[in-house]
């Protein structure tokens, strides 16, 4: 191809080798996955001392739990004496102790080292010295997330700050008590296709009157190809005859008491970087969470929040849920479409942005930031 000067209309995206190469996914695992907080497990899935749930972060396992005094902890799912995986379990539960299946080196639940075949023959061998190995967490939104890093950056300014940078304050989404709410339904996609790709997705809709007739339907406004989340605050309008956020546009279920008059009959989506979705609506909440496996797949947790008594009175939730596993499945069909393009040659120096996208080119630049990438 040749070298020619963009319209001002447009702006460049990211080169293809930054969907493709493995060597910058090895880099966003160091400078992104590994710096950053990051969302691993719904905190009511470990509801008691012993639940645990293992999670891949970056290049590392993690291991979170609760422990006997109820707070919840999170190490690195490494046993201290040769390194073998302490649990390899998905999720499960242990009475008192986490014990490595080698030789048996046993852990509290509070990471102290607690037993170890001969232990008390190494007297000089220190309990908490060589106990599990913690990282930093914390809860908020009824969620869990952690970060490997030494001195974690500031939870206030990049999670909750990013909320605020969209809705303008934190006590919007304090409205929708996501902490109390109950998870109604959950579905994990596995997706072909690299994290970035998601993320651009997520955050634009010229692509929604192409792809999502369901969604357009409800929320009208998007078929015009702004995003929600173009504009700071903002929030799309439900459609006139449209009674709740389902696939058919029909009534949803019991409103969130706490949301407010102007964000009734409106949709939210915010993007917690790096790998957050939060889509808000009046009686539910949509969250999902992206797990970058390789260069070229994603997994994708995506859980259906509502009010504790729809969940355990068992009303019907499948006519909400349908509506956005529709979107995600268009979303990720697109995303697994774009995939294989990245490595053609006439992507070797990327793509273009058009107006409505131009948001995205500052997730390009906040990528090429945390990567030590000189910007062109």
């Amino acid at each position: 191809m040749t070298s020619t000067s963009l319209p001002d209309s447009l702006i460049a995206t990211l080169p293809g080798s930054s969907y493709t190469d493995p060597v910058v996914f090895a880099q966003e695992q160091e400078h992104i996955f590994e710096t950053m907080w990051f969302c691993v497990a719904r905190a009511s899935e470990l509801a008691k001392p012993g639940a645990f749930r293992t999670v891949d972060v970056g290049r590392e396992s993690i291991l979170v739990t609760r422990a006997r005094d109820n707070s919840i902890r999170a190490y690195f799912n490494v046993c201290r004496h040769r390194g073998a995986k302490l649990c390899t379990e998905e999720s499960g539960e242990v009475k008192r102790a986490f014990q490595c299946p080698y030789h048996a080196w046993t852990y509290g639940l509070d990471g102290k080292l607690v037993a170890a075949p001969n232990l008390t023959k190494m007297p000089d061998v220190g309990r908490t010295e060589y106990g599990l190995v913690s990282v930093a967490v914390r809860e908020w939104l009824g969620y869990v997330w952690v970060c490997l890093a030494e001195n974690p950056p500031s939870f206030e300014e990049d999670v909750i700050g990013e909320v605020i940078a969209r809705l303008g304050d934190v006590e919007s989404i304090e409205r929708y008590d996501i902490g109390n709410l109950s998870v109604g339904r959950r579905i994990t996609y596995d997706v072909q296709a690299n994290w970035k790709l998601i993320i651009e997705n997520f955050m634009e809709c010229y692509h929604c009157a192409t792809i999502h007739p369901e969604l357009t339907e409800v929320l009208p406004e998007f078929a015009d190809g702004y995003a929600a989340q173009y504009y700071v605050g903002h929030g799309a309008e439900f459609g006139e005859e449209v009674r709740g956020f389902t696939v058919d546009g029909s009534e949803g279920l019991d409103r969130i008491p706490g949301v407010a008059e102007d964000q009734d009959r409106r949709y939210y989506a915010i993007t917690v970087r790096p790998q957050v979705f939060i889509n808000l609506v009046p009686d539910h909440v949509i969250f999902h969470r992206m797990y970058p496996v390789s260069v070229d797949r994603t997994i994708v947790e995506c859980d259906w929040l509502y009010l504790p008594h729809v969940v355990e009175s068992g009303k019907d939730v499948s006519r909400s849920v349908e509506l956005f596993d529709r979107v995600n499945l268009q979303d990720f069909e697109a995303c697994e479409r774009t995939q294989p393009g990245m490595s053609s040659r006439l992507y070797a120096k990327g793509g273009v942005l058009v107006p409505s996208e131009h948001h995205i080119g500052a997730f390009h630049d906040w990528v090429n930031e945390r990567l030590g990438t000189p910007q062109g």
